[in-house]
């Protein structure tokens, strides 16, 4: 990995604003909490009504927007003071997100609204926050669930190493609101008695919390005073169950060991480990086995900090804030105290602080884990001595499918070979998906190990709409809890990593209806950069009367290809990318959605695959066609 230098960061959450909003304790002190009861899902009717909320007056904002905007904000200004030409520069921008602007889908769902410009807001607003005349290109939304922000800095890693830009925008955000909790207390995933207890005896789930970060990243080259270095990213997928995580630890263990490799890091190399660490049976288990095998007899000497058991479980700003505390642990010389009392658990053995102890940390590993069974890490260092570059190298795209009907579950619960009931749970999204690799398989062979980039130009809206529906005229306390899986763009390359084995970098992308073409370019990112050989691109769209409100010339169907490091069997060479988010308002309108790839379908192979977005973010895959005499 080239040296990608933090250079700046703002920040919110239950805890404070700045560097309160993620430190890494005081010396000598018990972990800072910041969860309470909370009286909005108490009075929703929950049972287990507890959340570290951010403090900040949104107003007629969507809460998460007006979080995020607050922390770009913060940013933004700290940019002009260390680097005060940046918005000159090339600059990207990439966030995750887990549920972020549900309360403004709730309003669209209630017949409320039904502005465009209202349900895709994130991008633009962030967009907006941080003036940059010029636009942001690349700009991408990831929609990994929790892993989503840990994604995102990889990717934003990816564009400065391959130079697609000279400093990236990168981190993630997410609010809580009655449908996430209820979907959570649902699975029975959260806690009775906070604060959570992870790794110990009794540990009875996590508490939400709420929270944005975003990272100002830049290819170091002595100019800028780095705060820290991100000197190693992975990606994996579990591909062993929707939910809960692969016990063994594996998939955690392909992640943070590319991660490590890149940083050029063995296990003595670790002073820190920020795990996922959601206080649930399994998870914490699963994790200290990855560990074990990661460090192995250095495990039993490595702090760990379980930061969600002080900030809440901020989903889609889970992994930049725990990022940004290992900084702060970095930049200090903290070893952090961890939140929780209790025996530990034998089955999940961890060194916890009860108080946080002065000591050099030169490099913390970051870990997260997804809905889906998506894992991601960063290795975080002091300086950026011993990393290794990434590859940069051509990516080809190969003959796509195309699926325009929800299949027949009976006969595709047959050509997967799983039980009719398992694909009829699923929703329309996702089986159109498998549908779609299903017969991309029939074309390309075998995909196990390949990566899979999701795009969705309106994520999961009608499966949404459905769980929304339950609570709103029943109550939370009959939130779904076999929907509620499907509400995440995720569970799409989720279900496909599991049925196909697909178990390299695995996640959702979609900041607008420009989607399929987005997934695209990103997919080419993951080769281009070495991260894949092989990635599985599936645009997809469900289209019932919601989504019709926002885009009544989409059309429900799936299209698959595959991006691959190699010419043999592809129809073309991905030639360049664009993915840009303009200044101001665009009246440019292309397909929508997966009809946007339609033309890779074609024997012809297309100059170009071009979308665009209400209201000015824009996408386009320039192509070369393979000669194959």
């Amino acid at each position: 990995m080239s040296r990608v230098a933090i250079v700046a960061y703002g920040a919110l959450s239950a805890l404070g604003e700045g560097d309160d909003a993620a430190s890494a304790g005081v010396v000598g002190e018990a972990a800072r909490l910041g969860i309470a009861h909370d009286a909005e899902l108490a009075d929703a009717g929950l049972a287990r009504p507890f959340v570290a909320r951010v403090r900040i007056d949104e107003r007629d904002e969507d809460r998460a927007t007006a979080i995020l905007r607050r922390a770009l904000a913060s940013c933004a200004n700290e940019l002009d003071r260390v680097r005060p030409r940046w918005r000159d520069e090339r600059v990207g921008l990439v966030l995750g997100t887990s549920s972020g602007g549900m309360r403004s889908a709730e309003r669209l769902f209630d017949g409320v609204t039904t502005s465009e410009a209202t349900y895709f807001a994130p991008m633009q607003n962030a967009a907006n926050a941080l003036g940059v005349a010029g636009g942001l290109a690349p700009a991408t939304l990831v929609l990994a669930a929790c892993a989503s922000s840990t994604i995102a800095i990889g990717l934003a890693t990816r564009w400065l190493e391959v130079g697609d830009c000279d400093i990236v925008i990168a981190g993630g955000f997410d609010a809580v609101s009655v449908f996430v909790a209820a979907g959570f207390e649902a699975l029975r995933a959260t806690t009775a008695t906070p604060p959570p207890r992870p790794f110990r005896v009794g540990r009875d789930g996590m508490a939400l919390g709420e929270g944005a970060a975003v990272l100002a990243l830049a290819r170091a080259d002595g100019t800028d005073v780095a705060r820290a270095y991100v000197t190693g990213f992975g990606a994996s997928a579990d591909a062993v169950h929707l939910t809960a995580p692969d016990r063994t630890g594996a998939g955690v263990v392909r992640a943070a060991s590319r991660a490590m490799r890149e940083a050029g890091r063995n296990a003595r190399g670790i002073d820190l480990v920020s795990p996922h660490a959601t206080a649930t049976p399994f998870n914490d288990p699963a994790e200290s086995r990855a560990l074990a095998t990661l460090l192995g007899t250095h495990a039993a000497n490595v702090p760990l900090q379980p930061f969600k058991a002080q900030i809440g479980h901020t989903l889609g700003a889970a992994g930049v804030l725990e990022t940004l505390a290992c900084v702060d642990a970095i930049a200090r010389g903290v070893l952090p105290a961890s939140a929780g009392t209790g025996e530990l658990d034998p089955d999940a053995p961890a060194r916890l602080l009860d108080v946080a102890e002065a000591s050099p940390v030169r490099a913390a590993l970051k870990l997260s884990s997804a809905f889906g069974g998506a894992n991601a890490a960063l290795v975080v260092a002091r300086d950026p001595d011993g990393a290794i570059a990434c590859a940069s190298r051509d990516a080809f795209v190969g003959r796509a499918v195309h699926v325009d009907r929800d299949p027949d579950v009976a006969v595709l619960a047959a050509r997967l070979g799983v039980a009719v009931d398992r694909v009829a749970r699923a929703d329309a999204l996702t089986r159109l998906a498998l549908e779609a690799v299903a017969r991309l398989v029939d074309v390309h062979g075998s995909l196990a190990g390949a990566a899979i980039v999701v795009g969705q130009s309106l994520a999961t809206i009608e499966t949404n709409a459905l769980f929304h529906a339950k609570i709103r005229d029943r109550g939370s306390r009959f939130a779904e809890p076999r929907r509620f899986p499907y509400t995440s763009p995720n569970a799409v390359a989720g279900e496909c990593s599991l049925a196909f084995g697909l178990t390299g970098p695995s996640f959702a992308v979609g900041s607008g209806l420009h989607a399929g073409v987005e997934a695209l370019a990103v997919a080419a990112l993951l080769v281009r950069a070495g991260d894949a050989e092989r990635a599985v691109v599936v645009a997809v769209d469900e289209i019932g009367d919601v989504a019709r409100r926002l885009a009544p010339d989409a059309t429900s169907g799936a299209v698959a290809t595959l991006v691959t490091a190699s010419a043999d069997g592809a129809v073309a060479r991905i030639a360049s990318v664009e993915l840009t988010i303009a200044a101001a308002a665009t009246a440019e309108r292309g397909p929508v959605g997966h009809l946007a790839l339609l033309p890779l379908v074609a024997d012809v192979c297309p100059a170009s695959l071009a979308a665009s977005s209400p209201p000015a973010a824009r996408a386009r895959v320039g192509l070369t066609p393979v000669d194959r005499a």
